[in-house]
């Protein structure tokens, strides 16, 4: 930066045509997870956002000056005095529309705390007017620790926004929560406080009724490994979850995007706000939901099954897969519908979410006569026994059964619900 000069503006490369983009001040303290910092600069400069780094001493420790500043293209410093003349604090401070510090070590959180200003990343969040977010990183034990605990509660009653760590493997052989969440979550959150990408109205179509929401939505479908070469997998294309991850972002929702194998020309169409998480097996599916969806206010999934043992009963269906056994009660099911012989879509709710499957089982009919005959006598594929194959008269006469439907109850004509 030179002598008495603000921080220049490059809208060259993120947001060109798309309106002015803000100014991010990405503050990387010592943590392993300040390797994650330049996918975080390249998520906020595709949104249409201008991003400066100010990494501290500690952090260099783990990534480089030179890459976060080609990633970047800013020149990074991090002590006081790299420029006396500049009053670098005060410029990045006032230059900045959000600080995001990613990750903040437990260090970093307490030297906030107490208000230290001994570097040039704790001194521009004390200068900053600006909206500032911590996304700590560290062991759970330091996370959980009554000190660590004090310090966040005493940043949040300040206004600082602190996000709270993920949980998975940690350094080494341990794992609990302490981990970084993943950089598409963490810019999600920040796009959300700027209010989406440059030059966008985020919630303007549609009202923006989703603001302040997070939606997680799974698409895609799994591959199940037979061995390194073979795998059983369906033809899911996950443009549906897609279309509905891409809605709920228009609608001014922060969306987490939970996708197994969904072309690259799918997921182009998704705005640049929506965090998407990889996955490969359905196992990896489940978990990774179940993480987002501890934290949203919406969860949105297809279950995509490559194969699974399907046991029915007169009071639900249980499906059999590697990760175990899922029961489904009829109660839940929502809507039932044949689209082929022994092929039956499915929706449910319960209290842990709602869920579509297409089963193609032996007893898809029988799925669907149990349900309806109990929960929706009108359904029209009940009433009309269109359920039954036109010959199944024949059959059972060739296997020796003499079947008398005269006693059968009349199907009444499908009402229309009011």
């Amino acid at each position: 930066m030179t002598s008495g000069s603000e921080p220049r503006s490059r809208g060259s490369e993120a947001g060109a045509g798309q309106g002015r983009g803000r100014h991010v001040v990405l503050g990387v303290s010592g943590s392993i997870a300040a390797y994650k910092a330049p996918a975080l600069v390249r998520l906020l400069r595709r949104a249409g956002h201008e991003v400066r780094v100010v990494p501290t001493a500690a952090a260099l420790r783990f990534i480089g000056a030179p890459a976060l500043a080609a990633v970047s293209a800013h020149p990074v410093s991090t002590g006081l005095f790299d420029d006396p003349q500049a009053v670098e604090h005060v410029a990045v401070g006032q230059w900045a529309e959000l600080v995001l510090v990613a990750p903040a070590s437990a260090d970093l959180l307490a030297r906030l705390a107490a208000g230290r200003a001994d570097d040039l990343l704790t001194a521009t969040v004390l200068t900053t007017t600006a909206p500032v977010v911590l996304a700590p990183a560290m062991h759970t034990q330091m996370w959980l620790n009554p000190a660590t605990v004090d310090n966040v509660a005493t940043l949040r009653r300040r206004g600082l926004r602190v996000i709270d760590p993920a949980s998975g493997p940690l350094t080494g052989a341990d794992s609990g929560v302490g981990r970084l969440p993943e950089p598409e979550d963490v810019v999600a959150q920040v796009l959300d406080l700027l209010g989406g990408p440059a030059g966008s109205d985020a919630g303007a179509e549609g009202g923006g009724d989703l603001r302040g929401r997070h939606v997680v939505v799974s698409a895609g479908g799994t591959r199940e490994p037979l061995d390194p070469v073979r795998f059983l997998g369906n033809c899911s294309s996950g443009r549906q979850g897609v279309a509905l991850a891409a809605a709920a972002a228009r609608a001014g929702a922060r969306v987490t995007l939970v996708a197994a194998y969904v072309g690259q020309d799918v997921l182009a169409d998704l705005p640049a706000q929506v965090g998407v998480r990889q996955v490969g097996t359905a196992v990896e599916m489940e978990a990774a939901v179940r993480q987002a969806a501890a934290q949203a206010d919406a969860v949105v999934r297809w279950r995509h099954l490559a194969s699974a043992r399907v046991t029915v009963s007169t009071h639900g269906i249980y499906i059999g897969t590697g990760e175990g056994v899922m029961p489904v009660s009829y109660a839940d099911m929502q809507e039932i519908q044949l689209t082929g012989v022994g092929e039956v879509v499915i929706a449910a709710t319960n209290a842990r979410g709602s869920a579509r499957w297409k089963l193609r089982t032996q007893w898809a009919e029988l799925i669907l006569v149990l349900w309806a005959a109990q929960y929706m006598p009108e359904h029209p594929q009940l009433a009309g026994a269109t359920w039954l194959p036109g010959d199944w008269m024949l059959h059972a006469a060739a296997h020796g059964y003499d079947v008398d439907v005269s006693s059968w109850p009349a199907w009444t004509q499908p009402r229309l619900r009011a």
